[in-house]
């Protein structure tokens, strides 16, 4: 007769494994890395959080002192690769195999450990995509999380930084699988049940709070008059003429620069109430100003962010939040609000082609791309109309017949054509396909594909990819707005003044923007003080942020 239960025998083993080191559900912080020996086997599949933000340090530092005699080749399958040890615990042994979504401030060391054959890549995924899998066929055997506080029972309250903490679990544990939880407390009560006790296995008590990263908070001191131009130059030729009210931005200091010119330039403009109204969102400070003057009416947040929480309690008609007052983020519930109910995604890239298409890997750095291409992508499954999703969707099939026309998802890339260290922006050929090449893999790891590209933004005007009717007209527009790039300065001039004509290309001067105008003056709040003030002494800062 079949056996049917291996996964709940494993998972009965490792719990009476684990149990002899452990009262109850509850363990000392002096043998998490034992107990880690006891519950993990060698090749599992394990997620440590390792989210975007939010971080369970203690369960990675105890992860990387086991005896990898014990302990070891396992595939961690992970969305953020932040903290060293996330890589560490390869160069030990511990761990073989990499599926990951970002790594940000891990990404140029991760690029020298995977080229140096240190880690065995699997993929580089999307959020959801990595979500997806947890599902299908990359389900943790252990995942390692991270909550605020427990009550005696074993029920966990994950806070404002909810993100992946739920999906997690939810794979996890209805699989057979085990959950161990560092918190911050523990309490008789919680303010609210995040995770019911019955998926939780084994707890820890940290002696300090979990480390969380102000990932989404920019100093409008360093945004310059460049990234201000380019802004004014989404606000007029791409937010007002669609209408776009539901949208995305992503990290950086140009789409920074917008939210702090919505009270401003925006309302000059005439738009408030017309544009920027609801947002899938983490709680950007720069927005606070656009907040309190009435343009932003909903947002929805994939995690929270350092400093904010007293804001959000004093504004639950804009944000989402519990009976406690506290933030609800959901970065699975707000990828797919991204994806599916927001007419425009607006971010910036490290390199992008001929072809549009973009990439945050180069020779040097691997960033990952985290929710990028879920946000930056045309979801074919969408069936509700909008204007700005019609309109896209006119502009790139005129002659279809309408109520059979798809509409189009706005996708815009923004940045300048020299970034940092006067690297250009726009290349012949991407460094993700000579990683590929290198790595032997079958797919390059490109962010957002170009045939789901609408529009660039750079400070020589607006290409907008939705009318150019052949591949070497799309090919001109980017180099139209390439400036003196390489690929820039190989334009075909004749070429690029019919794009021009056809407002296929807008500079600044045909959206009547004179770039000597684009001054901080116009800025909402020219610093991190100016923030504090538009709060009302609500945002507290992160230190590091605080000059005064």
């Amino acid at each position: 007769m079949a056996n049917w239960q291996h996964g709940r025998e494993s998972r009965n083993a490792r719990i009476e494994a684990g149990a002899k080191l452990a009262q109850g559900k509850f363990v000392a912080e002096a043998d998490v890395t034992r107990l880690m020996e006891a519950i993990i086997r060698p090749g599992d599949r394990v997620c440590l959080e390792g989210d975007n933000q939010k971080q369970a340090d203690l369960l990675s530092a105890a992860l990387l002192a086991v005896d990898v005699a014990k302990v070891n080749n396992l595939h961690m399958v992970q969305s953020g690769i932040v903290l060293s040890e996330h890589l560490d615990i390869f160069e030990r042994g511990v761990a073989k195999k990499l599926d990951y979504a970002y790594s940000g401030p891990q990404s140029a060391r991760i690029a020298t450990m995977l080229f140096g054959g240190k880690i065995e890549l699997g993929a580089v995924h999307t959020y959801l995509e990595l979500f997806a899998r947890y599902f299908i066929d990359l389900t943790p055997n252990v995942a390692l999380i991270a909550a605020v506080s427990a009550d005696h029972d074993g029920n966990l309250y994950t806070g404002p930084n909810t993100e992946d903490t739920p999906t997690v679990v939810e794979a996890t544990t209805f699989k057979d699988g085990i959950v161990f939880a560092q918190v911050n407390e523990i309490v008789d009560h919680v303010p609210r049940v995040d995770i019911p006790s019955d998926r939780v296995h084994f707890i820890v008590k940290a002696g300090k709070p979990f480390f969380v990263e102000p990932l989404f908070t920019r100093d409008p001191a360093a945004i310059t008059e460049t990234q201000i131009l380019t802004a004014m130059l989404a606000i007029k030729g791409v937010y007002a003429p669609y209408g776009v009210r539901r949208l995305n931005h992503g990290i950086g200091f140009s789409t920074a620069a917008i939210e702090l010119l919505l009270p401003t330039y925006g309302e000059k403009l005439g738009l408030r109430g017309k544009v920027a109204s609801q947002f899938a969102l983490n709680p950007h400070p720069a927005l606070i100003p656009a907040i309190e003057s009435g343009w932003v009416k909903q947002i929805h947040s994939f995690g929270s962010e350092v400093g904010m929480d007293s804001y959000i309690r004093a504004r639950p008609d804009v944000y989402f939040t519990g009976p406690d007052g506290s933030l609800r983020s959901n970065r699975a519930f707000c990828q797919v609000a991204g994806l599916y109910a927001c007419d425009m995604f607006i971010g910036s890239t490290l390199q992008i082609d001929l072809q549009g298409n973009s990439s945050t890997v180069t020779t040097s750095r691997i960033a990952g791309f985290g929710g990028a291409p879920n946000m930056g992508s045309d979801a074919r499954g969408r069936r509700h109309p909008s204007q700005p999703w019609l309109q896209a969707g006119l502009e790139a099939d005129p002659g279809g017949v309408a109520p059979l026309r798809r509409g189009r998802k706005l996708v815009v890339q923004i940045g300048e054509t020299f970034g940092d260290k006067n690297i250009p922006l726009f290349v012949e050929k991407l460094d993700a396909l000579a990683l590929a090449e290198k790595l032997k893999l079958e797919l390059a790891p490109v962010m957002i594909y170009g045939d789901d590209v609408t529009h660039i933004i750079t400070e020589e005007g607006i290409a907008n990819l939705l009318l150019c009717r052949d591949a070497n007209e799309r090919e001109q527009a980017i180099r139209g707005v390439a400036g003196y790039t390489d690929v820039g300065r190989a334009r075909d001039l004749n070429l690029v003044k019919q794009l021009r004509e056809r407002r296929v290309i807008c500079r600044p001067e045909d959206l009547d923007i004179d770039p000597l105008d684009a001054d901080r003056n116009m800025l909402a709040a020219r610093s991190m003080k100016d923030l504090v003030h538009w709060s009302g002494g609500l945002y507290a800062p992160p230190t590091q942020f605080r000059n005064w």
